[in-house]
């Protein structure tokens, strides 16, 4: 069962192969909803300061019944706070909202505020700040509040400065990837890096759901789009997290244990979404 299956980190850390988005979860959405993955075989759940739910994913693990050791849990620190003091209150204030003990996986939300991440027209890069947040993150690690640190929304040029200043590498790179937006050239550059590819929206927040072409490869396979979607990242190296609050949604989402062509995984590739 593909739940139950692990990548490997770089430091031989486990981390389960599909986790729980809860992106633009409530606090009561996502508590219903790790609940229901918990019960039904996730290991693995993704959050973020920026969600404002932390609170309520430590609750729902600690109410889960299963040990912690079992439960993947990943959160990350803004992408405004760029300063190292900064990003210590943040790990901080996530170790106490979360109240699991530990962190599984930390990251850098994005290397700029999310303001000029898109439209930055004075180029600013962030490197000297994003290195300040990076020790902050490997004190984290060294110390033993949190078991691997990465990045999210990182490009090469991003990733190069952290490797050019770091005493411990990103072990994870977070960034949108989906059918029809993909980014080969990162992926390539992380996998020679020996940085996991963890893809959100791997349905493209629901975009792909009217795919008439998905759609066509889903029905050779008695799947639905988003298990297409879902297996397609996986076949690729790359750990989905898609993010549901419907209870038949999220347990369908994990129902992928099965292979797509190399012909199918090369349509999928063409198609533009």
């Amino acid at each position: 069962m593909i739940l139950q299956d692990t990548f490997t980190l770089q430091n031989q850390l486990n981390i389960p192969k599909i986790g729980l988005g809860t992106w633009q979860s409530s606090p009561e959405d996502a508590y219903n909803a790790v609940k229901i993955a918990l019960a039904n075989g996730y290991r693995h759940v993704d959050t973020a300061a920026a969600y404002k739910n932390e609170e309520a994913v430590g609750k729902a693990v600690r109410d889960s019944g299963l040990t912690r050791e079992d439960i993947f849990v990943t959160t990350k620190v803004p992408a405004e706070l760029k300063s190292y003091q900064e990003a210590v209150d943040s790990i901080d204030a996530s170790l106490a909202k979360l109240d699991l003990g530990y962190i599984d996986l930390i990251l850098i939300h994005a290397p700029r505020p999310w303001s000029i991440m898109r439209d930055n027209p004075e180029n600013k890069d962030f490197f000297l700040e994003n290195i300040d947040v990076w020790k902050a993150l490997e004190e984290a690690y060294l110390s033993g509040k949190v078991k691997s640190i990465g990045v999210s929304n990182f490009d090469e040029k991003d990733l190069q400065n952290i490797f050019d200043h770091c005493d411990v590498k990103p072990m994870v790179n977070q960034y949108i990837y989906h059918i029809g937006r993909t980014n080969e050239d990162l992926l390539a550059f992380c996998k020679e890096n020996d940085i996991l590819v963890e893809g959100y929206s791997p349905i493209a927040t629901g975009r792909l759901l009217d795919n008439d072409d998905i759609q066509q490869i889903a029905d050779s396979y008695n799947a639905s789009i988003p298990q297409v979607s879902i297996r397609y990242l996986l076949q690729k190296g790359i750990l989905p997290l898609p993010k549901s609050v419907h209870e038949a949604y999220i347990i369908d989402n994990a129902k992928v244990d099965f292979e797509i062509s190399e012909d199918d995984m090369a349509r999928l590739d063409q198609l533009d979404a």
